[in-house]
């Protein structure tokens, strides 16, 4: 008999809802069943909640189902015949991707109702969703971060002043939605007008020449473990993950080499790195920290994903993988510093 019962809620309103609900198809398949009654919580498009039988086609047609804020009533609200019927929850898996899913604003949920979950808390949550903070954070621990600008909705920038090339990007949005590279200066106030479309906060770093490197992160406090390092290898072009018509089939411009093909003292530099990086914004259960590689073996922050992909072709369980931990593994760490981060906390 299942001795946890698991809710694992995916979906979203960010344009990365097919991801999530692909990552939440994977977790489904590595679930074990001997340790888990799984209830699984879909959010469409549009933000109804649905209790469903799982991530698979017409999930949407689920009942109608909440997370109660109230700690006297925790758990899911699941409306069944004009009532609510009450399912206690022991942990949950915020499988969303990108804003509302990564940016804290789930966690806040979580946290009024009382109920642990995986990943990180609200507040390094918002720091990594924001990447403008994230290099502030980040540039005040010591760890070299791309020179940046921040252009608030309606605000106008030099172009003329910018070291090109740059990249443009939304602060907080996910994968590489609304990310332009910018070669000159009249291509500037349209790669921001893109950007804006999934932000009013816009990004403009200074394009790092380096390779692209990810680490994978797994733990709380002190007790990190860092997966295998991989690296984006670029036929052309930059790296836009989840924007490919097939990704299950491979990138049309970027493959990964996991382990990286890196020296041995470049990979533990990354790793120790993106460690410090982790603890630096407080993150805890899990991340993958995305770094560049720089020719004369310095590193430089790329961005922090405190809610990776987990599909069949995500970065982070093929590194965890690589590692030895399969991602039924890899959950099971999950949950069990969902669940020790709860009692820290007590």
């Amino acid at each position: 008999m299942a001795e946890l019962n698991i809710g694992i809620v995916f979906g979203g309103c960010s344009e990365e809802h097919p991801v999530s609900v692909k990552s939440a198809r994977e977790v489904a398949g590595s679930l074990d069943p001997g340790k888990y009654e799984p209830y699984y919580i879909g959010i469409t498009e549009s933000g109804a909640w649905r209790l469903c039988d799982g991530p698979g086609p017409g999930w949407e047609d689920g009942r109608p189902a909440v997370l109660s804020p109230d700690r006297a009533a925790p758990g899911l609200l699941v409306l069944e015949g004009g009532r609510y019927e009450t399912i206690r929850l022991d942990a949950v898996l915020p499988v969303l991707h990108g804003r509302l899913g990564e940016d804290g604003a789930i966690q806040g949920l979580l946290e009024l109702s009382g109920i642990p979950y995986a990943g990180c808390d609200v507040q390094s949550s918002a720091l990594c969703m924001d990447k403008t903070l994230t290099y502030l954070v980040v540039r005040e621990a010591g760890i070299a971060v791309p020179a940046f600008w921040t252009v608030d909705a309606d605000e106008k920038i030099d172009a003329g002043a910018l070291p090109y090339p740059v990249f443009v990007k939304p602060a907080r949005s996910g994968s590489s939605f609304g990310v332009t590279k910018v070669t000159r200066e009249a291509d500037l106030q349209e790669a921001i007008d893109s950007a804006r479309r999934y932000d009013a906060k816009v990004l403009i770093e200074e394009a790092v020449d380096a390779s692209e490197i990810g680490c994978a992160v797994l733990g709380n406090g002190a007790a990190l473990f860092a997966g295998e390092v991989d690296r984006v290898a670029l036929s052309h072009g930059f790296f836009r993950i989840h924007q490919e018509d097939a990704p299950e089939t491979g990138s049309e411009n970027a493959q990964f080499i996991v382990p990286a093909d890196i020296p041995a003292e470049s990979r533990a530099l990354v790793q120790e790195t993106a460690k410090a990086i982790y603890r630096a914004l407080g993150c805890r259960g899990l991340a993958r920290v995305d770094l560049f590689l720089k020719a004369d073996g310095t590193v430089v922050l790329n961005e922090v994903n405190t809610m990776p992909g987990l599909t069949s072709y995500s970065r982070y369980p093929r590194m965890m993988a690589a590692s030895g931990l399969p991602l039924a593994e890899v959950i099971d760490r999950m949950v069990a510093l969902a669940l020790e981060g709860t009692a820290v906390a007590r």
